[in-house]
């Protein structure tokens, strides 16, 4: 009788580890899929940039710094993507958004470019990726509150310490001003 009482609580403890075990692994995977996710949209963005610029720098060419400092932003925020930390992209990104503003500031000196249709389309598009990102910033810092909730929570936290999960960072930005979506007016 003994015996299947200790059996049961081994058991027990053991299906308790498995799944402490499997729930963290699930979440660590929410994380990076998650992250995944803003990389999608991060690189749709990049994509789309070039074009915006050449379209605004073919009316605007005298404006040439604005467009050396997007397209400085823009490597910048690429080379950022392969391998920085949170906080690194979101800075890097961060910067790309500054210099985008100057760039539909420049648009907006140009009544002629804010009717071409190349203009809209490209500045609708990147509007609908800055949404895109948004959701995706917010579905990967749910995620990580989520998985590093359960790090800290007792008696998962003893066993997370056990195996090695870290907690991961969230993807913030630093300046009040940067955390506005960038306003594109025609």
């Amino acid at each position: 009788m003994e015996i299947v009482v200790v059996l049961v609580i081994v058991a027990a403890l053991a299906l308790f580890f498995i799944g402490t075990y499997n729930r963290l692994i699930t979440l660590r995977q929410r994380v990076k899929e998650a992250w995944a996710d803003i990389d999608v949209q991060l690189k749709r963005r990049h994509d789309l940039i070039p074009n915006l610029v050449e379209t605004v720098k073919g009316y605007a060419t005298h404006e040439s710094t604005v467009f050396q400092k997007v397209t400085e932003a823009r490597a910048a925020a690429v080379a950022a993507g392969a391998s920085a930390s949170p906080a690194e992209r979101a800075q890097a990104e961060n910067m790309l958004t500054t210099a985008l503003r100057s760039v539909f500031a420049v648009a907006e000196n140009y009544p002629q470019l804010q009717a071409v249709q190349e203009f809209k389309d490209l500045s609708e598009n990147l509007t609908a990726t800055e949404d895109k990102i948004a959701f995706a910033r917010r579905f990967y810092n749910g995620n990580v509150r989520d998985y590093n909730t359960s790090l800290q929570t007792f008696p998962t936290n003893v066993f997370a310490g056990m195996f090695g999960f870290k907690p991961e960072q969230y993807f913030e930005l630093a300046d009040a001003a940067e955390r506005e979506t960038p306003q594109v007016k025609f």
